[in-house]
């Protein structure tokens, strides 16, 4: 897929652009990060003192949002520029580490939209020799939930770590939870630690797996919507290697031309499946 083609289908199915999450949402994100709420850190520890005002000026940057306080309202904008550009630069990472042939961990609080993005990524990077890691599988992680704190367990579907319910499906089954806690990356790099194994050189992912295992010192790279800055700031922190800005939470196949555009960069082979 060209440039101007990705171009048009982020724009067209609203991964930037106007996007599905509103400007109310993004702005009580910054606020809550501006209060250092857990909910919305991710894992990070920032450095900086970051209040309402840093965050606006850093989002309009790295995502194209409006650098307006007095905009409160409607849908937020992805500047599709912005996306392309971080779309070469997660793709130039890959090549690297697929040139390296080094191991790598997969991990998604998203499985029910971008599981199939990572599944086809993991493929093609050990297709190419790298290990993917799949540590942690089946132990138990307590994790907070809007009905408190329920109990999960790690899970891995095509080499990509989510976490589920016990229970709420077999293992191996894509249907995980929607999540924003780094507890388990946390896990999984300490199960790696402890039997003295390969740590990976890159992981790849999205909210906490990419701020927990960035403020662990392990490189990530990952996506992000405009109501996580957590991951921008990570960035531009050096924390955090690549972020994506898109909308993370449009329907599953709307990511398979930039599965297919990353994989291409990366000069890694496409598989014509789609997970």
């Amino acid at each position: 897929m060209s440039t101007g083609a990705l171009r048009a289908h982020l724009l067209a199915a609203r991964l930037a652009g106007p996007v599905a999450t509103t400007r109310e949402e993004s702005l009580r994100s910054y606020r809550l990060f501006a209060a250092r709420d857990p909910r919305v850190l991710l894992g990070l520890d920032p450095d900086g003192g970051w209040g309402e005002g840093d965050l606006l000026g850093l989002m309009a940057r790295k995502c194209g949002v409006s650098a307006d306080p007095a905009h409160v309202s409607g849908p937020d904008v992805i500047d599709p520029e912005r996306t392309l550009a971080a779309l070469e630069a997660f793709a130039e990472r890959l090549r690297a580490v697929a040139g390296a042939r080094s191991p790598v961990l997969f991990g998604t609080g998203h499985p029910h939209r971008l599981l199939g993005f990572y599944v086809s990524l993991a493929r093609a990077l050990s297709a190419a020799g790298c290990v993917v890691l799949t540590p942690a599988r089946g132990v138990g992680v307590d994790m907070a939930t809007r009905f408190g704190v329920r109990p999960h367990r790690i899970d891995y579907v095509g080499g990509v770590a989510l976490v589920r319910e016990p229970g709420a499906r077999e293992p191996g089954s894509a249907t995980g939870a929607h999540t924003h806690s780094p507890l388990p990356v946390r896990i999984a790099l300490g199960a790696l630690a402890e039997a003295g194994g390969p740590l990976p050189e890159l992981v790849v992912g999205d909210h906490g797996w990419v701020c927990g295992a960035g403020q662990l010192g392990v490189e990530a790279i990952g996506l992000a919507d405009t109501d996580d800055p957590a991951l921008f700031v990570g960035e531009a922190e050096g924390r955090v290697a690549v972020v994506v800005p898109l909308d993370d939470a449009v329907r599953s196949d709307y990511y398979g031309p930039l599965m297919r555009f990353v994989l291409h960069r990366a000069r890694l082979p496409v598989r014509q499946e789609w997970p």
